[in-house]
């Protein structure tokens, strides 16, 4: 039997969070067959849904026209919720119904997913207290503030709570969309349907994605003054003796002021500000990481190679492959144009 995927439509939704679900989960079984010569065997039913049933506005301007009204919704096995842009505490304020059906849903057996800050909806309806979640990283600090009981992982792609999912960045739903292909149908059909859409498959971190966090909205004028000159002079040797000593703080109250304000050690934030100015120089065409190394202040390349791969997950051959144009790249969302044919033989194929 065909699973049946709800895809949740919100008002100044990100649109490719709507139908680039959509077309994976459709695609699965069909494309690559076709592709194959072989007759399409589709595993999933997907409906898009507003919470009024009326057409939505998204991001972009383009506007979509549901399936229908959340409340019309039956028998669907997985809800996905679609990434929202905007002022995400307006959005939750004017969605109290959509809260209240997540929930009765959740109750009844459906899982749920979220693309992006979709997982603010989530963790709004508290299902997510007590268990692991991830968003964007752009919005880790708003997240962690307003939910203090999830677990949130902001390096992680995805997070599984068996019937609770979770995904990164907006163009994670592409990595969403497979992990749940396998898991509600077959690894071999999600491989299928991913390289018939050239896409990755089983990206885990979105680490080297983020830009690097340096808290400045705390208002502790002595702290900022600490992180302006640390921000100046990564390239020195630096030690909390250093600092303290500069700064006329005891070593305990250095530590405890500055992670109190930024939410790092001092030497922490050291490291994270050598690793932005690393990963902008191996941004650059034929940088070495050696030159990179000593660059930032580390005499080590050994010790700065492991702490580089801890912060991004990636190794900087790795880093520079993602990024350097001519050095060859990872895809991200690429999906496969499909043209009037194969459209008619899809579209022939779910009718039959």
């Amino acid at each position: 039997m065909m699973k049946k995927v709800t895809i949740l439509a919100l008002r100044g939704a990100q649109a490719s969070s709507i139908t680039g679900p959509m077309d994976a989960f459709l695609f699965a079984g069909v494309l690559w067959n076709i592709a194959c010569g072989e007759q399409a065997s589709p595993c999933f039913e997907v409906i898009v849904a507003s919470p009024d049933g009326k057409g939505v506005k998204c991001a972009n301007r383009l506007y979509i026209k549901p399936h229908c009204a959340i409340h019309e919704v039956t028998g669907t096995d997985l809800i996905i919720i679609s990434a929202i842009t905007g002022d995400v505490r307006r959005v939750i304020e004017r969605n109290g119904e959509v809260l209240d059906w997540l929930k009765q849903q959740y109750r009844s057996g459906v899982q749920i997913a979220s693309i992006c800050t979709g997982a603010f909806l989530l963790a709004e309806t508290g299902l997510l207290d007590g268990k692991t979640a991830t968003t964007h990283w752009g919005f880790i600090d708003l997240f962690r503030s307003r939910y203090p009981l999830v677990h949130l992982r902001p390096e992680a792609m995805l997070t599984d709570e068996g019937d609770l999912y979770c995904s990164g960045g907006s163009n994670s739903f592409n990595d969403l969309s497979f992990y749940l292909i396998e898991k509600l149908s077959s690894r071999e059909v999600a491989v299928q349907c991913a390289k018939a859409m050239i896409q990755d498959f089983g990206r885990s971190t979105q680490a080297p994605y983020a830009a690097v966090q340096f808290p400045k909205s705390h208002h502790e004028q002595d702290i900022l003054a600490i992180q302006r000159w640390i921000e100046e002079n990564y390239r020195e040797s630096i030690t909390i003796s250093m600092l303290a000593e500069r700064y006329a703080m005891s070593h305990r109250t250095l530590e405890r002021r500055f992670k109190q304000a930024t939410g790092s050690s001092p030497l922490v934030y050291l490291q994270k500000v050598r690793i932005n100015a690393a990963k902008a120089l191996l941004e650059k065409p034929y940088t070495t990481f050696e030159e990179v190394t000593y660059h930032v202040g580390y005499e080590d390349i050994s010790s700065f190679r492991k702490i580089f791969q801890r912060h991004t997950g990636l190794r900087p051959k790795e880093y520079q492959r993602l990024f350097v144009k001519g050095i060859g790249s990872m895809t991200s969302c690429n999906p496969m144009t499909i043209d009037k044919a194969h459209i008619d033989m899809i579209a022939g194929a779910r009718q039959s």
